[in-house]
């Protein structure tokens, strides 16, 4: 069980300041973010028993980076997210400098947690555990323990597991760095979940260190991961760390040089899928890039700082990977703000809200608070906002693989989500305009539909 002391110091942070963190009015009104604290990457993301289960990495005491706990939401409905208590805590020696990142299954009626387990001793040596956690109810979590240590010729940058089941037996993915310092993704089976046999390495050649890994199958089998250490290609690995996939063969391998990213907005990374009762690939994001400038972040004196993606459901198109926002999103629609089909728009607009453009006719341009644009020429798509330090605007891009139909945008206080051409391209971005300004402007020939979306802050 989870120490009660440790426990009690993080909910006694959270009756201390999330009421100053909901009154910021970068706060978002409908994404997940920490009642205090730091959030970042989404763990253990499974349907167990009808519920969705959403961890993350969720340090309390403050908004930097440290011995993160997992933090806990349910939900019904992908939508309306209830806060329970952590899962796990950094309290036992095998994980006492952080409870890193993992994933979730279900075996024998039970719910069980997989993580790395973080040591660091105070010169900043690592050790790293993979680690297994058990609950019957689905709220209360006991920490089973080790299983498995670091292999040979990997450096301590070994974390991360993802486990799925396959062919009647257990496989696990591990992000990992060789002592070569290549980042690659390492392979492990089981039978029963206690024990593991090392299967080698199933992907590596890109970058120093790979995080996060995903696999699972659509119409081919995908491997998603977060490489570190791609250097920017024209449009491409812009940020300072990357999110994406290749589509390939579990049996043949996983090309390197057929790696793309998965998003091309400002803040994306370790994204976590799960298939639902319905048949259907979910997937969630950080809404974060580590050491990409969250230090400048103005909602740290407001003692919180990052928040999730909206939950997207991934589909296959020929040999690309497309994300579409949950249907279920439509719940949050109150009132319909606008209705313009002759073009152009300028007015004032809230900061939670679906912006909806179709029989885009012509390049268009959009600016957002006089803070964030959008501009399409051809067929490219270039979004730019002042850079967080101050030094100027940045800017990202992508190319689209056909003409632009439609553009789909979820704004929330601090964030936007844009969707075009149902999911063929996403961006992702934090943004933090002046609060008093509300001005939006579309130019080029468009219909466009607003939609008010529901704004209660914070997880019930």
């Amino acid at each position: 069980m989870i120490d009660v002391n440790l426990r009690n110091k993080a909910m006694e942070m959270v009756e201390e300041y999330s009421g100053i963190a909901l009154s910021d009015p970068y706060y978002p009104s409908y994404h997940i973010a920490p009642p205090v604290g730091l959030l970042n990457d989404p763990n253990g993301f499974i349907q167990w028993k009808g519920t969705y289960h959403l961890f993350y990495q969720w340090m309390p005491f403050h908004t930097g980076h440290g011995a993160k706990f997992w933090a806990h939401l349910t939900s019904r409905d992908l939508v309306d997210w209830a806060w329970q208590e952590p899962a796990l805590a950094p309290d036992e020696w095998y994980d006492r400098t952080g409870c890193y990142s993992g994933s979730a299954v279900e075996k024998d009626d039970e719910l069980l947690l997989f993580y790395t387990g973080n040591v660091k001793d105070d010169d900043g040596n690592r050790e790293t555990y993979q680690c297994k956690a058990r609950s019957e109810d689905g709220v209360s979590f006991e920490k089973v323990g080790v299983q498995i240590e670091l292999p040979d010729g990997f450096t301590p940058h070994f974390r991360d597991p993802k486990v799925w089941k396959m062919r009647n037996e257990w496989y696990m993915v591990i992000g990992a760095q060789t002592e070569e310092k290549e980042g690659c993704i390492v392979l492990y089976r089981s039978e029963d979940l206690d024990s593991w046999t090392y299967e080698g390495i199933l992907a590596s050649g890109m970058g120093y260190m790979w995080e996060c890994p995903d696999f699972f199958r659509l119409k081919d089998d995908v491997l998603l991961f977060s490489p570190q250490g791609l250097e920017e290609k024209g449009i491409d690995y812009r940020n300072m760390y990357q999110s994406g996939y290749i589509i390939g063969d579990f049996d043949k391998g996983f090309p390197e040089e057929k790696f793309r990213e998965l998003d091309h907005g400002f803040e994306f990374y370790a994204p976590q899928t799960t298939e639902d009762d319905q048949g259907r690939r979910l997937l969630v994001g950080w809404m974060g890039m580590p050491d990409g400038g969250e230090e400048y972040f103005p909602t740290h004196d407001n003692h919180w700082i990052h928040q999730m993606t909206l939950p997207r459901e991934l589909l296959q198109q020929g040999d690309r990977v497309i994300q579409k926002p949950v249907e279920e999103l439509e719940k949050l629609r109150t009132d319909k703000l606008v209705e313009e089909n002759s073009g152009s728009f300028a007015g004032n607009l809230p900061r939670n809200i679906e912006l909806i453009m179709r029989e885009i006719e012509e390049d268009i341009y959009i600016d957002l608070y006089d803070y964030f644009s959008i501009r399409l020429e051809g067929r490219r798509i270039t979004i730019e906002r002042p850079a967080m330090d101050g030094s100027g605007k940045e800017w990202r891009a992508a190319d689209l693989v056909s003409p632009l139909t439609e553009m789909r945008m979820f704004i929330d206080q601090s964030s936007l989500e844009i969707f075009v051409n149902d999911g063929e391209i996403v961006f992702s971005s934090r943004m933090f305009p002046d609060v008093d300004t509300h001005e939006c402007r579309v130019k080029g020939r468009s219909s466009i539909t607003a939609w008010n979306l529901r704004a209660e802050k914070g997880a019930e």
